[in-house]
Formats: C-alpha cells, sequence, structure tokens
C-alpha cells in the first residue's frame, strides 16, 4: 500500500522548492508552492461551508493537487506578460502524465481527473477552488501593503481584470466584498504616495 504510492508522495514534497511571485505576510521571502496549496485548502475549509453546492473535501483536493505541475513546469507569475500559454499548457500536461503517472493507475486516474477538473473550471467546485487559487494571493497582497503589486507596477484595473475573472463568475457576493478591499487598498494607498 504505502511501497505503491511512496515515489509520488516522495516526488511531491518538491514542490516545496517551487517559489511563488506572492510574498509570505510580513515576511521578506516568497510563499512556496506547497505553502500557497496548503493555505488555500485553509482557506476551502473555511470558506467552503458558506457556499451550496460545494463539496468542501473535493475542493480541497483540487487545491492540493493543481499546482503540483509546477515542478516540472515551474510557476509562472500571475501579472507576467508574455506567457506562451500553449506551451505552458503543454509543459503542464507533460507534467501531470509524469507525475500521476508515480501512482497506481486508480489512484492516478483519480488524481489526474481532480487536476483536470480544476484546469476546465467548469464545475461549482472548480469555479469555487480556482477563486480561492485567486482570492489568497490577493490577500497575501493586502495584508503586505500591496505586495507584488507594487514591485510590478499592477494597476487597480489589472486587480480587478485578472482577480475578478476567477472570484466573479463563483461568487459575486465574495467578488463584491473583495472589490470593496482592492478599491480600500487602493484609495490608501494613491493617497500615502
Amino acid at each position: 500500500m504505502l511501497s505503491e504510492t511512496l515515489p509520488f508522495l516522495v516526488e511531491v514534497d518538491r514542490l516545496k522548492q517551487v517559489d511563488r511571485q506572492t510574498r509570505i505576510i510580513g515576511e521578506g521571502r516568497r510563499e512556496n508552492a506547497a505553502e500557497h496549496s496548503w493555505h488555500l485548502a485553509m482557506f476551502a475549509l473555511l470558506l467552503g461551508p458558506r457556499f451550496q453546492r460545494i463539496d468542501v473535501s473535493r475542493v480541497i483536493g483540487m487545491l492540493l493537487l493543481h499546482d503540483i505541475v509546477e515542478i516540472d513546469a515551474g510557476d509562472v507569475p500571475l501579472h507576467s506578460d508574455n506567457v506562451d500559454l500553449a506551451a505552458k499548457h503543454k509543459k503542464e500536461a507533460e507534467a501531470s502524465n509524469r507525475i500521476f503517472g508515480l501512482l497506481p493507475p486508480a489512484d492516478a486516474g483519480r488524481l489526474l481527473r481532480l487536476w483536470k477538473e480544476f484546469e476546465a473550471g467548469k464545475t461549482e467546485n472548480a469555479r469555487f477552488a480556482r477563486a480561492i487559487d485567486r482570492l489568497q494571493p490577493l490577500i497575501l497582497n493586502l495584508q503586505n501593503g500591496g505586495g507584488t503589486w507594487l514591485e510590478n507596477n499592477v494597476t487597480e484595473d489589472q486587480v480587478v481584470e485578472r482577480y475578478g475573472a476567477e472570484i466573479e463568475p463563483a461568487s459575486s457576493d465574495l467578488w463584491h466584498e473583495v472589490r470593496g478591499l482592492v478599491a480600500d487598498h487602493f484609495a490608501s494607498s494613491s493617497h500615502a504616495a
């Protein structure tokens, strides 16, 4: 039992070596993809029950799996320009086959289906998971006084476009609340400038 899953479990430890652009709250260092996935799972655990028709355990599964492909494909920051999306998706698909292929076929199929569901973003669970994936770095940036938004000269309109595109389809109420936090941040930071 353990021996069949150990190669995968050892391999996914490498997610701790994948640095993201977002910094952890109150610290200078960037978070790694494993920390990000754990934090997303906590968001889903607490926010998920507030939404009808959300299967919290399924969402948490997606969030724990969604960035595993970055072990091979690397992280592409949200605020990167000139990203070749076709090449990115190809690298991620290859990575998913290799990494999930370390598991016995039944486990590989189950986890790969969850990963693909997240990527497609068509189900309510996937839309909610994708919203949480945008919400967490947004919250970190707000808590860090603008964080990577300042580093990358990201405007309020860009935040609204890039984060709202995933959060609003999952919950207009959640997006309305988050949108207010973003507006407050940019209003207060423009007065400070």
